[in-house]
């Protein structure tokens, strides 16, 4: 390393886009203008299945352009993975609030005044998941002999647990700006998009089928981007399509812009979920057998169902070791908005049911629940539900042991007992990056340009507020041996990078960083004693490419859903105190502590910061967020009255890091952005449990609180059960 440069990696160096955050010049799509500027507006079904008979515009349709389905030169798709969902119906609608046509006017009061009218033949909507006639995916896991594993059971226990949906509620509303003209390399007749996204090429390969173009003459430009949560991953396709055939038939720039209204009525929310367990334990603790059945409300189109089910079943088991498991998952359609991506991918719902779960075992056995997760917890050399056999960063005793102890759980478990507060915990973990070969068939690519000080960086991975920018010119900085200040990087531009996927799955510091990582040890060899100065003008530019390689030994079977689900996991234990208002039900946590080991902290404030923002929002899911549909419609689509934690509702949290490094990620970091939101909720849920309050379901709002029955305290002598089937 220079001389001059100073180690970046585990230091708390200034955000690359801080300053222009903190000073307002930041500049979000709404910021932004072009000369001859229109507005759009979508014009939305009000009914939640059945068919468009007529379409009616009443009054003046002076300065208005009309876009529908008809003015679509590709193929009437949002392309993800499949091929269900149109940009704009045609004739048949699944929900409420699915995009019929587009209205343009340079005037947005006019544009809003602007009165059409939409008849309708309905038909009967589904909303039930579970008597849906259409699902999207099945999923499958099994491993060793579940007779065998119930038969060695002394205790089989049974229990139905329920999610709802969960708005990502991003500070900054969807939106985008179309430009028609010239796109890639000055190539005329094409297009570019500008908007709040977290997918790029995501965006670009939908408008190349949509639109009908060839891939250069369509650009896809990120601009500064006010949170995603997952929220921002496949709508902006949708929304740049809308734009974009706008501004083609318009002939002039187009800016859609949804108020916050229209974004909480229409775009993709959590997934809710009904997961059943039955599990087989030894007397002592031991688990035997675990059984679990799942279905997802994945909505009226398949969006990102099926991977979203995916994580989901793979998480399922929990963080626990176990011979025989069979586990069954379905992802199915309902007339409502469709469901899609968020912080957590599946994994939130289906390790809440493990935990909470876990829990009433541990009570049903008479044991410390502690004692069943140290009995139980995967170590390395397991194997987990798909089979893969863990390393040696494998951390799920760690962050439990360290939870406990830091909390004095079992001290203040016997303190709280028979008062109006509790005590619960959670043991979670969350796989880092794409599922099983998911990360080979992306072939992520990524570059890095030598400049005279230093480096740019030439990523797809986009700064949604994590600190993408700053961690990955940390790694940069060190693997190339220049000081973190002599490192940027290039705007998130179609145009101008490299495809490095998208933004999602915890993957960007473990799969982008490494491969930038590599690319900076090429370079560092390539300058030798040269400066970066130097270098360029003896040789002129260089710029190193290298494309994701997956660790040697890893295997993954998609038929069947064996082996290697992810290159790494990351761990954390959740600790979290509540208090029950007896007269009104209402639930107040009171203290909160997290332990998360993921690898190494690039940079340790944006790792807490990402953990403490993930804890609250886990917080809000387990307590105040409850999506009220009325005829496949949200009913509370504002702030008024979709409740959020704020400052005042989040506890005083603490939060302590692990490091035990994987061998493949840079600097041995893992993935940090998704695994909070995983535990807060069962955390909550066994806490009230202790507290003494029976539930199976979140948000648990004072409503849910009051119906439920007390339970008997869980502070019980151990005992020795008999041979037994219970439900719970």
């Amino acid at each position: 390393m220079s001389s001059r440069a100073r180690k970046a990696v585990g230091r708390n160096v200034l955000r690359k886009e801080g300053h222009d955050k903190v000073t307002g010049a930041a500049r979000y799509i709404d910021d932004l203008t072009f000369p001859g500027l229109l507005h759009a507006r979508t014009i939305r079904s009000t009914i939640p299945a059945g068919e468009i008979v007529k379409v009616r515009f009443k009054g003046d349709r002076a300065g208005f352009t009309l876009v529908d389905h008809h003015d679509i030169p590709g193929r009437n798709i949002v392309a993800l993975i499949d091929e269900d969902q149109p940009c704009l119906a045609e004739r048949k609608i699944r929900h409420v609030a699915e995009p019929i046509l587009l209205l343009v006017h340079e005037d947005r009061e006019k544009l809003r005044a602007a009165d059409v009218q939409i008849e309708y033949r309905p038909s009967t909507p589904n909303y039930d998941p579970e008597r849906s006639a259409i699902t999207f995916k099945k999923i499958a896991i099994d491993k060793g002999d579940l007779d065998a594993g119930f038969a060695a059971a002394d205790v089989i226990v049974e229990g139905e647990y329920r999610t709802g949906l969960q708005e990502q509620l991003y500070i900054e509303t969807n939106g985008v700006i179309a430009v028609p003209g010239s796109s890639v390399a000055g190539a005329a007749g094409g297009i570019t998009v500008y908007g709040s996204m977290q997918c790029p090429y995501y965006v670009h390969r939908a408008l190349v089928i949509l639109l009908g173009l060839p891939a250069g003459k369509v650009r896809v430009i990120q601009t500064e981007t006010g949170g995603g949560f997952g929220g921002k991953e496949e709508y902006p396709s949708m929304m740049a399509g809308h734009a974009a055939l706008a501004a083609l038939k318009t002939g002039r720039p187009v800016k859609l812009v949804y108020d916050r209204v229209e974004d909480m009525l229409a775009t993709t929310k959590r997934h809710p979920s009904i997961v059943r367990h039955r599990t087989g334990v030894t007397r002592d603790g031991r688990l035997t057998a675990i059984d679990i059945d799942a279905v997802l409300d994945g909505g009226a189109y398949a969006t990102l169902s099926a991977v979203v089910l995916s994580r989901g079943m793979i998480h399922a088991a929990g963080p626990y070791r176990c011979d025989h498991i069979r586990i069954r998952g379905r992802a199915t359609m309902t007339n409502t908005p469709p469901n899609g991506a968020f912080r957590g991918f599946g994994a939130p719902q289906t390790q809440f049911a493990a935990e909470v779960h876990m829990d009433r075992i541990a009570e049903r056995l008479g044991l410390d629940p502690v004692r069943v997760r140290e009995i139980n917890a995967l170590r390395p050399g397991d194997t987990t539900a798909t089979g893969q056999r863990l390393g040696k960063d494998s951390s799920a005793l760690q962050v439990l042991r360290e939870a406990v102890t830091r909390t004095g759980f079992r001290k203040r478990r016997r303190a709280l007992a028979g008062t109006n507060r509790g005590i619960g915990l959670s043991l979670f973990f969350h796989g880092s990056g794409f599922t099983g070969a998911g990360e080979v068939k992306l072939a992520a690519k990524a570059s890095l340009a030598l400049t005279h000080k230093g480096a740019r960086i030439h990523v797809a991975s986009t700064e949604i507020g994590q600190g993408t920018r700053t961690m990955l010119a940390q790694i940069v900085a060190d693997a190339l041996g220049v000081r973190y200040d002599d490192v940027d990087v290039n705007a998130a531009d179609t145009g101008e990078v490299p495809d490095s996927g998208p933004t999602v799955a915890s993957r960007t510091c473990m799969i982008v960083g490494r491969i930038l990582e590599r690319c900076a040890e090429e370079m560092r060899a390539r300058l030798g004693r040269l400066t970066p100065r130097q270098y360029l003008r003896a040789f002129g530019p260089l710029v190193i490419t290298k494309q994701y390689e997956r660790p040697a030994g890893m295997v993954w079977d998609d038929t069947v859903y064996k082996g290697d689900a992810y290159g790494s996991y990351g761990w954390g234990c959740d600790v979290v105190e509540v208090e029950v208002d007896r007269d009104t039900y209402e639930v107040r946590p009171t203290a909160f502590t997290t332990v998360h080991e993921i690898g190494k902290a690039i940079h340790p404030m944006l790792a807490v910061g990402q953990i403490e923002g993930g804890s609250a929002q886990g917080l809000g899911y387990a307590i105040l967020e409850d999506v009220v549909m009325r005829d496949g419609r949200m009913a509370n689509a504002t702030l008024t009255n979709y409740i959020i934690p704020t400052s005042l509702d989040t506890p005083p949290m603490q939060v302590v890091l692990l490091e035990n490094p994987y061998p493949h990620g840079p600097s041995g970091a893992k993935g940090v952005g998704e695994m909070p939101i995983d535990g807060p909720a069962p955390a909550v849920i066994n806490a009230l449990r202790h507290a003494g309050f029976d539930l199976r379901e979140i948000p648990a709002t004072p409503e849910r609180v009051m119906l439920t029955s007390s339970v008997e305290s869980t502070q019980r002598t151990p005992r020795t059960p008999r041979k037994s089937q219970a439900w719970v």
